[in-house]
């Protein structure tokens, strides 16, 4: 069955239905990424746009991103009563961007076009994202509107501050794609780790050769940050302890408290220090196995001779946190792993979870095209005597939520 065709027949191509309604407005071309970043979350989306809306994107566009026909106006199917279905279907309705007209038609109940016809029906969890010139959003009729919808239980987000059309600047610009994402994300996730604390690393420890050369790995910390996003979409609260992660890709999340870490040492510290009290602690970090026993303090210069380094072993967080419980945290943790003449993927990860001790062990297949960076991984969760628990293949996204439902229900021996 076609995507198009699952919305009708009461199926989804992912695990929940989500209707992305986009407005007129200069910010309507984020709905775009907004929508591809809920569909790599593995969600299936359906956009309905308003007529404004498509002066700002075309609908073949919309299209092609969701595999969904485009409809502006109950009219366009009056016989599959459109609004009705959709709006009734639905698992969240997200309307971002938001003008202040469409606010003030959703706060007085009209229902002149499809997406404010689906919002009357809809009995989902409603997000609305504005997006409008300062003035606009400090009006007090739509500060009015605002404060009703909120007062129906309607989750309305703060625009953010920055530059809007032309030379302005000000309150009312829409929030970033991701930030958006993260919100609707919390709004679909059940709420079972409500009162929990996870410490969770992310990215590779640095350990200094001289000011500019370090030894180091290919980590991005993608997959750290996609495990803090889906325990705090979940209730809990996160430490996130970023070892050289880019700062665009942290997430700004209000459960999420991030520590920055360096080199494997200042790592540990954060995650021994951390540990204490949390009830799950996730080593997700790579860590350098080796450091320089020494870093100089000046550039080392091309001069004809090879350096020479006298290397000393770095401590291994992830035992230590396994075998010292008085934390009382569950531990798991992650491999990257390669296969070679000698043995699989799978011996490899059978082997290291039992050498480490940690309650679960996530073996993460990498290679060119998996595993680090913005790719899709497959992973193989091992308990502590190396016997399978979960095996899966997806995005970073999809994945965290593999490795939270494993850990729950590892934890509650479900």
């Amino acid at each position: 069955m076609s995507q198009a065709n699952a919305w009708a027949h009461g199926q989804t191509a992912g695990p929940s239905r989500i209707v992305l309604g986009v407005t007129g407005g200069i910010a309507a071309y984020k709905s775009a990424i907004i929508a591809r970043l809920l569909m790599k979350a593995g969600h299936d989306v359906r956009i309905v746009p308003t007529e404004s809306a498509l002066q700002m994107v075309g609908s073949s566009t919309f299209a092609a991103l969701t595999g969904h026909p485009i409809h502006t106006s109950v009219f366009d199917d009056p016989m599959g009563v459109e609004h009705v279905r959709i709006g009734d279907e639905a698992d969240l309705l997200i309307i971002a961007p938001a003008s202040a007209n469409t606010i003030a038609k959703l706060a007085w109940g009209m229902a002149d076009n499809l997406l404010t016809a689906t919002a009357l029906v809809a009995t989902c969890p409603i997000l609305v994202v504005p997006a409008m010139h300062t003035q606009m959003w400090n009006n007090p009729a739509t500060q009015a509107n605002v404060a009703t919808l909120r007062e129906r239980g309607m989750v309305v987000l703060e625009p953010a501050t920055g530059r809007l059309t032309g030379a302005d600047s000000g309150v009312g610009r829409l929030p970033e794609p991701e930030h958006i994402t993260q919100a609707a994300l919390g709004l679909l996730s059940p709420q079972d780790l409500a009162g929990q604390r996870f410490v969770i690393s992310a990215g590779g420890t640095r350990e200094p050769i001289d000011p500019v050369r370090f030894l180091g790995n290919r980590s991005t910390g993608r997959f750290g940050i996609a495990l803090a996003l889906a325990a705090a979409h979940r209730g809990a609260s996160v430490d996130l302890v970023a070892c050289n992660v880019d700062a665009a890709l942290l997430p700004h999340h209000p459960t999420i408290t991030i520590h920055e870490a360096g080199s494997a040492r200042e790592l540990q510290a954060h995650m021994v220090r951390l540990a204490d009290g949390a009830q799950v602690v996730i080593m997700t970090a790579a860590v350098a196995d080796f450091r320089p026993a020494t870093a100089t303090e000046s550039k080392l210069k091309k001069d004809g001779t090879v350096p020479e380094f006298d290397l000393v072993e770095n401590p291994d967080i992830l035992h230590g946190l396994a075998s010292d419980r008085d934390h009382g945290a569950y531990v798991v943790g992650f491999a990257a792993e390669t296969g070679d003449e000698h043995g699989s993927v799978l011996d490899y990860g059978r082997a290291k979870a039992k050498k480490k001790g940690a309650d679960l062990l996530v073996v993460n297949r990498v290679g060119e095209t998996s595993g680090f960076g913005d790719v899709e991984t497959a992973i193989t969760i091992l308990d502590r005597f190396g016997e399978i628990r979960a095996e899966a293949g997806g995005s970073k996204s999809q994945m965290a939520g593999v490795v939270i439902n494993t850990i729950i229900s590892s934890r509650t021996g479900d």
